[in-house]
């Protein structure tokens, strides 16, 4: 399968949010570890002027239980107000949408946002929750058994992989 050039489709996104940039002052957070990457470049494409925020999720998922601790778990910062902030949420891949809900869960805890919009490079379907992003660089339909993830070199440049998902994921 022929995946999308993941610096086009970020390029597509900048071009969906921009015409919001200006009458909503978004402030960017993004999802470690891809979203966060992504949320570095559209902070810098689009000339946020509030600094970038990052979220990691892995105490707030719903099958902690199940998948464990991830192995490298970074600390989340929001370096500035939440309350009342219109926040662009910022995710490489919407799948399922669970992490997306354990995001809104984090964010809740720093305060209340005016809004919460979503930004994703890829939705590829398959939600099992009633999560919809709002600026979508692609929307890809992927089997079950394959997972799609963001890269990013040392010099910022992103691609996307596709594997094979294992059993134990």
């Amino acid at each position: 399968m022929q995946l999308p050039d993941a610096e086009l489709l970020l390029k597509n996104l900048v071009k969906e949010i921009q015409p919001d940039v200006a009458s909503k002052h978004f402030a960017l957070i993004g999802i470690h570890t891809g979203g966060v990457w992504l949320a570095e470049r559209l902070h810098q494409e689009l000339a946020i002027t509030l600094p970038l925020g990052a979220l990691d999720v892995s105490f707030y998922r719903d099958d902690f239980d199940k998948i464990g601790l991830h192995s490298q778990v970074k600390p989340s910062e929001i370096p500035f107000e939440v309350e009342g902030a219109h926040i662009l949420l910022v995710d490489d891949v919407l799948y399922t949408g669970r992490t997306i809900r354990a995001a809104i869960n984090e964010l809740f805890d720093y305060g209340r946002p005016a809004s919460v919009s979503l930004a994703t490079l890829v939705d590829r379907g398959g939600r099992e929750l009633p999560i919809a992003a709002q600026y979508i660089g692609e929307t890809l339909k992927l089997p079950t058994d394959k997972m799609l993830e963001l890269r990013c070199d040392d010099h910022g440049k992103l691609s996307l992989n596709l594997y094979h998902k294992s059993l134990s994921e």
